[in-house]
């Protein structure tokens, strides 16, 4: 055991030399279970992103229009998408036929093709999942950087806000701020936004989750701002400004980078919901 300790050693000092960066992206690269699922994953994100050319080249279909006198191409053979019933009156839409050209996921009951509405559902999850998480990243840093730095009224202000958004159940609140907004222009400034829009759930959503990142960054920035380094630059004669952009910002980052991903996919889900 005495001659491995030595090369213990030289493998912990390299790790700590490389970085933190560099010592994630060769353990990343050493964990084939995840880079099979981020392959996949971004395998699916692309196909979403793709979606108009796989409806206009592939499918040759309009996702969003019905057509329930289509018919479509199964086994070298032309037939209706919406196929009588076998028993008793009536049609019943056609499955899958594992063709992309032709219907590869069936058709809905309006003669749909699955296959391009599912790629376009994607798309809007990926893109509002996406947007409402950034936009309750920054919004709670912001909130988080500003309540634990500076303290005092500004805090209790801000935080007893926070906390009311926290009392009402996620879903619940997602909910009824949809049934609100629903009939109804929201106005932020400048910037309008119409029933309907894409950029309502992203509100929402983002709206939503902001005490959930805000209250740990708050937190963060609470014990960063007794550290040290912050003191030696507070002696040095920092303002508040350079203080926050260049001790505490970059301390905070890392986490931010952790909350985001995480809040991707809870943005998902409750936008599926």
């Amino acid at each position: 055991m005495g001659a491995d300790f030595p090369a213990a050693v030289d493998d912990t000092e390299r790790t700590l030399a490389a970085g933190p960066w560099r010592t994630a992206a060769r353990r990343l690269r050493r964990d084939r279970i995840a880079l099979s699922a981020g392959a996949l994953l971004a395998l699916i994100a692309l196909a979403c992103v793709l979606a108009p050319l796989y409806a206009d080249h592939v499918a040759h279909t309009d996702p969003f229009s019905a057509n329930p006198s289509a018919t479509t191409v199964v086994d070298g053979q032309e037939v209706p998408v919406m196929q009588p019933a076998k028993v008793g009156l009536g049609v019943y839409p056609i499955g899958p036929t594992w063709d992309p050209g032709h219907y590869l996921l069936g058709a809905d009951e309006n003669g749909r093709d699955v296959a391009a509405r599912l790629l376009y559902a994607g798309r809007n999850t990926l893109l509002i999942s996406a947007a409402a998480a950034a936009l309750a990243s920054i919004v709670a840093l912001v909130i988080g950087l500003i309540t634990g730095f500076f303290g005092g009224i500004v805090d209790t202000v801000l935080t007893r806000i926070l906390d009311v958004i926290w009392a009402f159940p996620v879903l619940l609140l997602a909910i009824s701020l949809s049934a609100v907004l629903f009939n109804a222009q929201l106005e932020l400034g400048v910037i309008t936004i119409e029933s309907g829009s894409l950029l309502l759930p992203i509100v929402i959503i983002g709206a939503v989750y902001v005490p959930y990142i805000a209250r740990p960054i708050r937190g963060e920035v609470l014990s960063l701002r007794q550290k040290e380094f912050v003191e030696a630059a507070i002696a040095q004669g920092a303002g508040d400004v350079r203080l926050i952009m260049r001790e505490i910002l970059p301390n905070v980052i890392t986490s931010m980078i952790v909350f985001f991903p995480l809040m991707v996919a809870t943005a998902m889900l409750l936008e599926s919901a």
